[in-house]
């Protein structure tokens, strides 16, 4: 299948590694152009020479902090001028502390807030205008599994994560009329550092190894394992290419067969 993804213009952010990193790669693979953004300088610019050199498709890099409350309009302002607009957009943040409900301050919910929800308000509050002149707009944010089954120990994202998912079907509906199409990917547990760092804490409070931890974990899927990031990256290109025309408000689990729900 033809995704009709060559020139489109994407802006992906958390690209440098995991999640975004994949769906940034698979982007340029399928010939759009790419702009990564992530807190790292020296990773990101790592990561996207990587991408420019395998897939010889064009890629900027704009390294900064999305819950700084500035910065989305920088980095749109930035895609426009050196590529001429805005198609595609991503919106991917890293993941907020774990804990317990009385583990956890007011300090660390407003930076869960600002980092899993604030800075998809931001980022898409910025591309709007620009992704309005495109003739194939589209917007995923990326979420959680967590929304559809909260997961022990992550209840800041389990609670704010749930937020974002409202926001993306409401702006589903609101701007279908711009022909603007916004869906979420709801991911379970994938081969990415932030698993990793999730898994080491799990082995920490249970007093087990890292290994134990991944075998259970992966034993809640069907298919026995976690999923690979490349995995992960197909059907989040496929939900923002123009061969998903017709796809506004899914939100899409990723995940294995680890949801046990119906709906």
């Amino acid at each position: 299948m033809d995704l009709s993804l060559r020139g489109k213009i994407a802006l992906v952010t958390g690209a440098s590694r995991g999640l975004g990193f994949a769906t940034a790669r698979l982007l340029a693979q399928e010939g759009a152009q790419v702009v990564l953004n992530s807190r790292d300088p020296s990773r990101l610019n790592s990561a996207a020479e990587q991408i420019q050199r395998e897939t010889g498709s064009p890629v900027l890099a704009v390294p900064g902090d999305v819950t700084a409350p500035d910065l989305p309009f920088l980095l749109v302002k930035h895609t426009v001028e050196h590529f001429g607009g805005l198609d595609l957009l991503v919106t991917n943040t890293g993941g907020p502390k774990p804990g317990t409900f009385e583990d956890l301050s007011d300090e660390d919910w407003q930076r869960a807030i600002d980092l899993c929800l604030m800075a998809h308000v931001r980022l898409i509050r910025a591309a709007l205008p620009v992704l309005k002149q495109s003739a194939s707009p589209s917007i995923l944010t990326i979420t959680s599994i967590s929304v559809k089954q909260p997961i022990p120990n992550l209840i800041l994202s389990n609670a704010v994560r749930a937020a974002t998912v409202g926001l993306t079907k409401s702006l589903a509906l609101e701007l279908g009329h711009w022909n603007i199409r916004v869906n979420s990917i709801l991911p379970a547990w994938v081969e990415t550092e932030r698993i990793a760092e999730l898994l080491e804490a799990r082995a920490r409070a249970n007093q087990t190894s890292v290994v134990e931890e991944m075998e259970k974990q992966a034993g809640e899927s069907p298919f026995r394992r976690i999923a690979k990031p490349e995995e992960f990256a197909r059907a989040a290109v496929f939900l923002l290419s123009p061969a998903a025309s017709y796809l506004t408000g899914v939100m899409l689990p990723v995940d294995g067969g680890m949801y046990k729900g119906v709906f």
